[in-house]
């Protein structure tokens, strides 16, 4: 492995206090990665890679790159209760709807521009897709396999975080904005700004508290009910994603640019930092299976950028998915 990344994952697995541990890693194939999602029917992980989307047997660790082929994959779902996976395609502008277990194309979808995050609502049983190149969000019917209406909110449209109660919440990265959306009638009922928040993305619901994952290292709390800002925390920079363990009461984001996950404590009022512990630089995304409470981080190791801000390369056959799991007590 990496020296990089050994040094990294020692630092997680030595740190006894944390709230977490590193339980191993399973490697992949190289190549860029998104979003991912974990689906307990099948046992299975779903991410999102820039050729495909990857499946992991979450039994078996057996990686299958290309389980549904495409190009600039950004969202990664299962459909609760179903057998049908959902992942976006950059560049095609579609929502590609798929079998599960085998990978089978159920039906291509048409969207609006630039598809990215997908989020499910149990309340209204529909498939949102929100498309920041043009400041919309396509409501799908998944069953069907068809786009029922296209909302326009306005903004680069990030993650959404749904609370079965016919509510949606979406990050607007470029406004530095929250969006309370209702399901059942398709409409924006409220916006609000996110101080302190500059470039927000990964959203997690915990309770009645919405968790934002800011760009300049905050963590933004609002209250779901009226959009009230609650309060922040610092976190690492550049996240990206961020999820909720409502089972045991833990919220994380992954930070890639400086490779730490924060964990959250989320039964009092407020969320509670109760750790930032290092993982891997990159690591930026992420998703929990709500069985285990085991996480799941891609990541890879990265070499100097030939210049000044550009992107550095990725190190050749660094690719992996760190195990990160809940420390007992």
């Amino acid at each position: 492995m990496i020296r990089s990344l050994l040094l990294a994952l020692a630092s997680l697995a030595a740190s006894a206090a944390a709230p977490v541990h590193l339980a191993g890693s399973i490697p992949g194939p190289d190549g860029g990665w998104d979003l991912l999602g974990v689906d307990p029917a099948t046992n299975r992980l779903f991410v999102a890679r820039s050729d495909g989307l990857m499946m992991v047997d979450l039994a078996t660790r057996k990686v299958t790159p290309g389980f549904v082929a495409g190009k600039r994959l950004h969202a990664a779902l299962a459909i609760p209760g179903t057998t049908i996976g959902a992942t976006t395609l950059g560049e095609s502008n579609e929502l590609l709807l798929f079998d599960t277990r085998t990978g089978a194309v159920k039906a291509r979808v048409p969207t609006g521009k630039d598809p990215d995050a997908a989020a499910w609502d149990s309340a209204s049983q529909k498939l949102w897709v929100m498309t920041p190149g043009d400041g919309s969000i396509d409501v799908v019917d998944a069953a069907a396999g068809r786009r029922l209406a296209t909302l326009k909110v306005g903004g680069s449209l990030e993650l959404a975080a749904a609370d079965g109660a016919g509510h949606l919440f979406v990050n607007v990265e470029d406004r530095n904005e929250l969006v309370k959306i209702d399901t059942r009638r398709v409409a924006v009922v409220a916006r609000a700004p996110l101080p302190g928040c500059d470039g927000p993305t990964g959203l997690a619901l915990a309770g009645r508290v919405l968790i934002s994952a800011c760009a300049n290292g905050i963590a933004r709390f609002t209250a779901a009910a009226d959009l009230k800002p609650l309060g922040s925390a610092a976190i690492g920079a550049r996240p990206d994603g961020a999820f909720a363990d409502p089972a045991r009461h833990r919220a994380y984001i992954p930070s890639g640019g400086d490779g730490t996950l924060a964990v959250f404590d989320t039964r009092g009022a407020l969320p509670r930092l109760m750790a930032r512990v290092s993982t891997a630089k990159g690591a930026r995304t992420g998703a929990v299976d709500p069985r285990s409470g085991r996480v799941y981080l891609p990541s890879a190791s990265y070499g100097a950028a030939a210049r000044t801000g550009e992107r550095p390369p990725m190190v050749p056959g660094s690719f992996r998915l760190l195990l990160v799991d809940p420390s007992a007590g």
